[in-house]
């Protein structure tokens, strides 16, 4: 039997952009480890996959889909989860957008949007969350979604980089906000991973392997282990950091192109 099975029974989650990839496991072990999730995607068709997926399995995951750029929406999922649930003592901000540009010809209309989901979806998330937890008076956690590139620069990602790196100062930030209400605050930054959109790239597996230290990019499994160790019960006294999950590939950093 696995000693993590019932550790997040009584716990309810929110996980954004979770349709698929890293966001969908992190979902789907989250309600295997006892929790109630409402997962979220922008795309209705991806989420209702991912709900009929989880909820075949007898558990307990409800969709809404939806955009959480918009703060009106965000309002909106936060009280369904306390709706449906009855209470809501977690949120994952994994959504995100990556529009590649070079530096010189990067649009304004392409900042915005990357800037109003990257990270006021994610800012906002995280206030609508700690709301909810205060007046539950519950203690809980939330966790952000950097990435390597939020540590080291990568070509044509300067907009998209930036965004990752504030959303770990916006950890270390509410640690000084959130901390006397029992809330630790952390993210993760996923290095290379093997999702359905990296695995269009017919090349990713073998680069990546190629200059990752320990010898391949990582799995969605490898993200949301380290997802839920800092969701869960282990890491109460873990609040305002950043792990890097990706295999060495920060400390050489070698480029793929």
């Amino acid at each position: 039997m696995d000693n993590n099975s019932g550790r997040f029974t009584g716990q309810v989650a929110i996980v954004t952009g979770a349709g698929q990839g890293i966001g969908f496991e992190i979902a789907r072990e989250l309600c295997r480890q006892g929790a109630g999730v409402v997962l979220n995607d922008i795309d209705g068709d991806l989420t209702e996959k991912a709900v009929l997926a989880i909820s075949g399995e007898g558990l307990l995951c409800r969709g809404c889909e939806g955009d959480v750029s918009d703060p009106h929406f965000i309002d909106k999922i936060t009280k369904e989860a306390i709706q449906h649930f009855g209470k809501l003592t977690m949120a994952v901000a994994n959504a995100g957008i990556t529009l590649f540009g070079e530096f010189m010809s990067y649009t304004p209309a392409a900042l915005q949007k990357v800037m109003q989901l990257n990270l006021a979806g994610s800012f906002f998330l995280a206030q609508a969350t700690a709301r909810a937890i205060i007046s539950q008076q519950s203690g809980g956690s939330i966790l952000f979604m950097s990435s390597v590139t939020g540590h080291q620069a990568h070509k044509n990602l300067a907009a998209y980089g930036m965004t990752k790196a504030a959303l770990e100062m916006l950890a270390k930030s509410l640690v000084v906000e959130l901390s006397e209400y029992n809330i630790n605050v952390n993210a993760i930054a996923p290095g290379a991973t093997l999702t359905e959109r990296t695995l269009n790239d017919p090349d990713y597996i073998n680069t990546w392997s190629r200059i990752t230290p320990m010898g391949r990019p990582a799995t969605v499994t490898d993200i949301s282990n380290a997802a839920l160790f800092l969701l869960s019960p282990h890491s109460r006294h873990i609040t305002g950091q950043s792990l890097v999950v990706d295999g060495g590939w920060t400390s050489v950093s070698p480029s793929p192109y």
